[in-house]
């Protein structure tokens, strides 16, 4: 049966992302090859976002079996590039990427932005600007937000239910949280999301949630699905995620 590597949201922490991939490499050289997917929120609360994308880029280039997707953070950060302005919709009007609950302040301060979040922002954009490479600008916008594999659809957040998965809208799938965390129907595929952190990755049936909260100090997680099954990798190899019925 094919198997698929899954990784949650990294939040800019490059060392938990370079564990996780070494966690992936022991497994398929007990199993085989499989592509890997990570849900996205690259960036954002950790120490090392630029670091993140670099290393992605890389394996990317390397020829690697990667897919990686968008999350509310990426989209939140390419668009502080084009326009810091620009509203950004799922998010609260109050609040803005720079706002420290966000965490774009540490992104920038991983491309030597230092103080994002006391200074001016027409300052701040242009320092950033010149700071963040093109190839990063690019490579998050071109990121997808929905790769279908298996018997599995993988979103950042989630999808709406009732819509078919075709005529999602961008804004769900990076920021959704309900009604999807809460609907208990089938959606067809099993839904592997990230992005509502919980104290370890959670497989409900309809849907198998990875985000562990590396974001908050958490680990990050990496799992490998065959059919609709679920197994956290660790160092002592696979652990089965049974179906919560909570």
């Amino acid at each position: 049966m094919q198997h698929l590597y899954a990784i949650g949201d990294i939040h800019g922490h490059l060392d938990l992302l370079r564990a996780a991939h070494d966690l992936i490499a022991a497994d398929m050289a007990r199993h085989g090859p499989g592509p890997v997917i990570h849900l996205g929120d690259l960036v954002d609360r950790g120490p090392d976002s630029r670091g993140v994308i670099d290393f992605l880029i890389a394996g990317l280039a390397q020829g690697h079996d990667w897919i990686i997707l968008k999350g509310n953070h990426d989209r939140m950060f390419a668009r502080f590039l084009r326009d810091p302005w620009e509203p950004e919709p799922g998010l609260r009007a109050e609040l803005s990427w720079l706002h420290p609950r966000l965490g774009g302040a540490d992104t920038l301060r991983s491309y030597g932005v230092a103080s994002a979040g006391d200074r001016p922002v027409e300052k701040v954009h242009a320092e950033a600007v010149e700071a963040v490479p093109q190839a990063h600008v690019d490579f998050l916008t071109a990121r997808p937000t929905l790769h279908l594999a298996g018997e599995a659809a993988f979103v950042h957040a989630g999808i709406r239910p009732g819509i078919a998965l075709s005529e999602q809208t961008e804004t769900d799938l990076v920021w959704i949280r309900d009604p999807f965390l809460t609907a208990t129907e089938s959606f067809g595929p099993l839904i592997v999301h990230g992005h509502t952190a919980l104290d370890q990755p959670t497989h409900y049936g309809n849907r198998l949630n990875l985000d562990s909260g590396a974001a908050y100090g958490g680990p990050l997680s990496a799992v490998v699905i065959e059919g609709r099954e679920a197994w956290l990798l660790a160092p002592s190899g696979r652990q089965k995620l049974a179906i919560s019925r909570g």
